[in-house]
């Protein structure tokens, strides 16, 4: 039996485009000679459609759309596909239907319906939200192809949660993979549409080789590649045989179809001749290293957000520091050097060297750079606020040294200068903070928070300068003419530059030690207590910064969309209110 997965790029909602390119894949696999064709988890309506699902006509729409595809374009070969369907009739309520829902796949062959499949375990914690949506399926589904049993799971079906540490919501669940396999599945198919974690890729791996050794099958993964929002999915499709072996797998962060014979004898095939176990391969999971794998998801995550949403161009603050230099590379590989464009905002407190550095990151990357000095537009602001100030018997701004009040001024000036350039050119302003950043509200509202994407919102300071070092060192593999990154961004203490002689940690921790908490508090939710007694850092330092990270929400809350790479990003998938008054000890 030859097998093709297909690792698709959808747009969420974009119902006749995905259809149409599922088509293109489908006469790619007969081309190929594939018996059978595997699509990703909800693949015509794109993960996640979220409330799009509770639209009237959607539903209907993946339904007849579906049916369409399995009645006119499966001749000569087996197709199973996702896609959102009714659960059953529905029910009323009042006077509208109230529409059960299912994650399911479709079996089409020959232009004729063989079977359905709807989704067991839906997963809900982090970004995901299925039991909101969707009712699960009751059933273990194995179907016949030339002789071949092959069973049906959709991602978490298959996860359990153990890729994501919440298996413990299934203890009591059935599991669909040994009902597959209690049912004589020689094949596991499992498509999913799992989003881009730093490190979850060597977990699935691990989870695919446990399955098929357990239960004596071929496990066939597919996993839906590309940008939705603030998610990033990777491909990495992967076939493991009976033994544990991975005798094939699919690139990463690109879309591709892997074909692979797994020939039939020892399926239970009754034609194909006797052959040899085929050749175990080289894992590009396990060969990429986390900067490599983190760039790919980058670069895939800015340009599919620009390109599913419309824009073509890109605008960002280029400042001389190491995060407007990495933003601005990503740019660059995403949208290529012409569609970039960086402003160079110096105000009096700025040095020479953040100005050169800026000017030679543009050169490097091959983007035009432009100087908007903001020096003027900043004294006209004091000419207007310092009276108003004066007349209530404030304080004006700058008295003695600049205060937060004029910093942050400074950092608006330059917020709304790239906005004003967006609204002229139609560029999508990239946001340059990181998350160290942004957790503890090192960051300024309506001004260098002002943008339409967060690029680096979900990556710490330290691994900022990690990926930097990386490109710098792999330039070719990233497709820059030269080393993109100056040295002296890497090298010099970070600043905003907004008062004399200013550098990051007048206000904060050393980053080595502030990344530890934020990672510990936001992603491991552990007490201060338990980080202090865990890690010897200062306590006064650690509920410091906890203390910040709880009071930033409400910056947070009016970021812009940004990607996500850890396990908890701040995004959709952290929910913490703003107005409470929960302190953890």
């Amino acid at each position: 039996m030859k097998l093709a997965l297909v690792q698709l790029n959808p747009i969420v909602g974009a119902i006749e485009a995905n259809a149409a390119m599922i088509v293109k894949r489908i006469d790619e696999a007969l081309a190929a000679g594939a018996d059978v064709v595997v699509f990703p988890e909800l693949a015509l309506c794109g993960y996640p459609p979220k409330d799009l699902l509770l639209h009237e006509g959607f539903v209907d729409e993946n339904a007849s759309v579906a049916k369409r595809i399995g009645e006119q374009h499966t001749k000569g070969i087996t197709v199973v596909f996702g896609a959102a369907l009714p659960a059953d009739e529905g029910h009323a309520s009042g006077s509208r239907a109230v529409q059960r829902i299912a994650n399911s796949l479709l079996v089409y062959r020959d232009g004729a319906f063989v079977d359905y499949y709807d989704k067991r375990l839906l997963p809900t914690y982090d970004v995901f939200d299925e039991n909101r949506y969707f009712t699960p399926g009751k059933r273990a589904v194995v179907f016949d192809c030339k002789g071949v049993k092959c069973g049906l799971s959709i991602c978490e079906d298959l996860w359990k949660g153990e890729d994501a540490g919440f298996a413990n919501r299934y203890e009591d669940a059935a599991d669909p993979v040994v009902e597959l396999a209690a049912a004589g599945a020689r094949v596991i198919l499992s498509p999913s549409a799992s989003p881009f974690v730093m490190g979850k890729g060597q977990r699935h791996r691990e989870i695919l080789k446990k399955h098929a050794v357990r239960h004596g099958a071929y496990v066939a993964a597919v996993n839906q590649v590309g940008g939705n929002d603030d998610l990033i999915f990777d491909g990495h499709a992967a076939v493991y045989d009976p033994s544990g072996r991975l005798i094939a797998a699919g690139p990463g962060f690109e879309e591709h179809v892997l074909v692979v014979d797994l020939g039939g004898r020892d399926l239970g095939g009754p034609d194909a001749p006797r052959r040899g176990p085929l050749p175990e391969i080289s894992d590009p999971v396990q060969t990429a290293s986390n900067e490599e794998q983190l760039f790919k998801a980058l670069v895939l995550g800015t340009r599919d957000y620009c390109r599913k949403t419309g824009f073509k161009t890109a605008v960002l603050g280029i400042s001389g520091g190491i995060d407007s230099a990495v933003v601005a590379a990503i740019g660059v590989a995403a949208l290529g050097a012409g569609n970039v464009t960086g402003l160079v905002m110096p105000s009096k407190y700025s040095s020479e060297h953040s100005k050169s550095d800026a000017y030679e990151l543009a050169k490097r990357l091959g983007m035009r750079a432009a100087t908007v000095p903001i020096e003027e537009p900043v004294t006209g602001f004091r000419k207007v606020i310092d009276p108003l100030f004066a007349s209530m018997e404030l304080a004006t701004l700058g008295l003695k040294l600049p205060d937060l009040t004029e910093e942050n001024l400074q950092s608006r000036v330059r917020g709304t200068t790239l906005m004003a350039f967006s609204n002229r050119t139609g560029a999508i302003v990239l946001t340059t903070g990181n998350k160290s950043e942004m957790a503890v509200g090192y960051a300024t509202l309506y001004g260098d928070m002002n943008g339409g994407l967060a690029v680096l919102i979900d990556v710490g300071k330290q691994l900022v300068y990690r990926l930097a070092r990386w490109m710098n060192a792999n330039w070719r593999v990233c497709g820059f003419a030269a080393p993109p990154i100056p040295e002296s961004s890497i090298t010099k203490a970070p600043s905003a530059e907004l008062r004399p002689d200013q550098t990051d940690q007048d206000s904060l921790p050393p980053y080595e030690q502030l990344d530890v908490v934020i990672e510990r508090y936001v992603e491991g939710k552990q007490s201060p207590s338990t980080i202090v007694r865990e890690t010897g850092l200062e306590e006064a330092m650690v509920r410091r910064v906890v203390r910040m990270i709880d009071v930033a929400e409400y910056k947070r809350k009016q970021a812009a969309v940004g990607l996500k790479v850890t396990t908890v990003a701040f995004g959709s998938g952290r929910r913490v209110p703003i107005a409470q008054g929960w302190r953890a000890k």
